[in-house]
C-alpha cells in the first residue's frame, strides 16, 4: 500500500464527513441524528463533520423509508458520493420500512434501493446508538484496511 493511500485511510478514519438525507421520515430520527451532532452528545469528537454535499461526504446517514418518489434521488445522491462511501440505516422505517411497511407508495428500508453498510433500530434511535453505530462502522473499515495492507505486504512480485 502506497503512503498516499496510508493517508488517505488515516483521514477517513479520523474525519468522516456525513451527510443526513430524510427520504419521508416522520422527522423523529431526524431530530435524534441533529442532535448527536450537537454539544451534549459531541459526535464531533470523533472527527465527524456534517457536509451539505455528498460529493464531499464519506458517510450517508438515512431516515425514513424509501419512497417511490424519493427513489431516484436517493440513488443520485449515493452515486455521487466518492469511493468508498458508506451507508448508514438509521431507525427501523429505514431498516424495514416500518409502521409503512407494504404501503402503496414505499420501496421499503433503504436497502432494497442503494446497499447498507450499518443499520441502527429504534424508533427513534437515540444519538447513543448513532454514535455508536458510526464508531463501528469506523472500526470495521479499519479493520479491512489493515487486512488488505497486511495481503499487499506479504506477496512477493
Amino acid at each position: 500500500m502506497k503512503i498516499i493511500d496510508k493517508l488517505v485511510t488515516w483521514a477517513r478514519l479520523k474525519s468522516p464527513w456525513v451527510i443526513h438525507f430524510n427520504t419521508g421520515a416522520c422527522n423523529a430520527c431526524d431530530i435524534e441524528i441533529v442532535a448527536a451532532l450537537t454539544p451534549l452528545f459531541d459526535l464531533e469528537r470523533f472527527g465527524v463533520l456534517l457536509k451539505g454535499t455528498p460529493r464531499h461526504a464519506d458517510v450517508l446517514l438515512c431516515s425514513g423509508p424509501v419512497t417511490r418518489q424519493i427513489e431516484k434521488r436517493l440513488v443520485r445522491i449515493y452515486e455521487q458520493m466518492p469511493e468508498p462511501k458508506f451507508v448508514v440505516a438509521i431507525g427501523t422505517c429505514a431498516c424495514s420500512g416500518g409502521v409503512f411497511y407494504q404501503c402503496y407508495n414505499i420501496k421499503g428500508g433503504i436497502d432494497q434501493v442503494i446497499p447498507v453498510s450499518a443499520y441502527i433500530p429504534g424508533c427513534p434511535a437515540r444519538p447513543e446508538a448513532i454514535i455508536d453505530g458510526v464508531v463501528k462502522l469506523l472500526a470495521s473499515y479499519e479493520e479491512g484496511e489493515a487486512k488488505k495492507s497486511k495481503k499487499l505486504e506479504n506477496k512477493t512480485f
